[in-house]
């Protein structure tokens, strides 16, 4: 497993956040402007990416080399390093400078691509090239690439979310296997816990929203809830899938000593990127996580052997033990480029192509985007890296939808999820109602 922490973990605190103010609704121009170019003539495109660590910029330059060694006549100019933001003023103001094919972390930023008209619609393309995404990409991969029928963008491998268990404390505590239900979950954290004086000696899990992964959207991924109904209202006081993730984090915190006292533990643990996190130091015993954290648990070298499984899934939804939540990056070609077919050439290959996915995906340790990368024995990782490609691969495998401002509405419920488990807000349900509420009124203001 690589030792560097992959772009798509390091951006994941800030995608939320950053999310709520990137992009307009302003329209940058009609899809499919520029999609007029022939792409066997010899021609130049610009590629804007978000990677920065060396060996990530290395990965990228091997894409590209793959592509033009594939495509002679097209040549891709590479500009790393990219931010959202960046992104978004250049596709605003056009001009030759704008780039051809983008590459963003933030999944959460789809809707806003898509509605604004900032990335060409993709059907036409997939269609003209005889590739069918519903039978291509993961279905988590598959929604989050697109909204209101417009399919604006492709994956380019993903991050899967499960659980990282300390297998030396399960053996003490006389737990045999993961738990793959909440309820074991919640029996085994229980266990795995030994107080302190006012802390820990060890903590069964850190169910604290502040901690480090286990955000809401990630808890609620496992009881697959449905964000929005299908007129595009706020569910979350309607789908008692929402009722069961809160009721369970907040039991869990609760079980397991109380907000306070968890939180003034959380400030003595270390940092998230680094080699002190608690779970590489056995001060906390289960760690929800995506896939970059065996790497870096392994590089931390601890005294204890760590297991990988499933994040657990609700009682009655125990046949579907095997799923979870699902993100990655996403690739789009510009409105406003005059290179559309050409730019579709490259975006094709790197989010398509079998060949060119795997050697991605190997470069950088992140989950591959396709069914076929998935499959292919060219895969090179630890055994228990399989658990997030069986994950990304599971029917029933969730993610976040789309919405016109982004993911304004998740950090809303985070908010929310904040209020609930600190006893800010005790009501439950009236919760939801406000919440749902405030989530309709900033989408209807986002639309106009």
């Amino acid at each position: 497993m690589p030792t560097a922490i992959p772009a798509l973990a390091r951006k994941a605190a800030f995608a939320l956040t950053a999310s709520a103010v990137l992009l307009t609704a302003a329209c940058t121009g009609p899809s499919g402007a520029g999609a007029t170019d022939d792409p066997a003539k010899d021609t130049t495109i610009t590629f804007w990416h978000a990677w920065s660590a060396p060996k990530e910029v290395e990965a990228v330059g091997a894409l590209v080399a793959g592509f033009e060694k594939a495509h002679p006549r097209i040549h891709v100019d590479v500009v790393g390093n990219m931010t959202d933001d960046k992104i978004n003023q250049a596709l605003r103001s056009g001009g030759s400078k704008t780039p051809d094919v983008i590459s963003s972390f933030t999944t959460n930023n789809v809707g806003k691509f898509c509605s604004s008209g900032a990335l060409v619609d993709l059907d036409p393309f997939f269609e003209k090239s005889g590739i069918d995404p519903g039978k291509t990409f993961p279905k988590p991969m598959n929604e989050y690439t697109r909204f209101e029928g417009n399919r604006c963008s492709v994956p380019l491998l993903g991050d899967a979310y499960g659980l990282y268990y300390n297998k030396t404390a399960f053996e003490k505590a006389g737990l045999r296997r993961p738990p793959k239900t909440w309820s074991e979950f919640e029996d085994d954290a229980r266990k795995l816990t030994v107080r302190q004086g006012d802390g820990y000696r060890q903590l069964g899990f850190m169910p604290n929203y502040h901690g480090w992964e286990s955000t809401t959207e990630h808890y609620l991924g496992q009881f697959s809830p449905a964000y929005f109904t299908e007129s595009g209202e706020s569910n979350l006081a309607r789908d008692p899938a929402f009722v069961r993730g809160f009721t369970l984090q907040k039991r869990l915190v609760d079980e397991l000593g109380g907000f306070r006292r968890l939180e003034r533990f959380r400030a003595t643990l270390g940092d998230e990127w680094g080699p002190k996190h608690p779970f590489h130091t056995g001060q906390v015993a289960m760690q929800l996580d995506g896939e970059w954290r065996l790497g870096m648990a392994e590089e931390a070298d601890p005294d204890f052997e760590i297991g990988v499984a499933p994040l657990p899934v609700p009682d009655d939804q125990a046949d579907q033990y095997g799923k979870g939540y699902i993100t990655g990056t996403i690739a789009g070609i510009s409105a406003t480029s005059r290179k559309q077919n050409a730019a579709w050439e490259f975006v094709e290959y790197i989010s398509t192509d079998t060949g060119a996915v795997v050697g991605f995906a190997n470069a950088i340790h992140n989950v591959p985007s396709t069914f076929a990368a998935l499959e292919s024995p060219e895969l090179t990782y630890d055994p228990r890296f399989k658990t997030f490609l069986d994950i990304a691969a599971h029917p029933d495998s969730t993610t976040a939808p789309a919405s016109v401002n982004g993911g304004v509405y998740l950090v809303t419920i985070q908010q929310f999820g904040y209020d609930y488990e600190s006893g800010k807000v005790t009501d439950l349900r009236a919760g939801l109602r406000k919440t749902a509420a405030q989530i309709d009124t900033d989408i209807a203001q986002a639309r106009g």
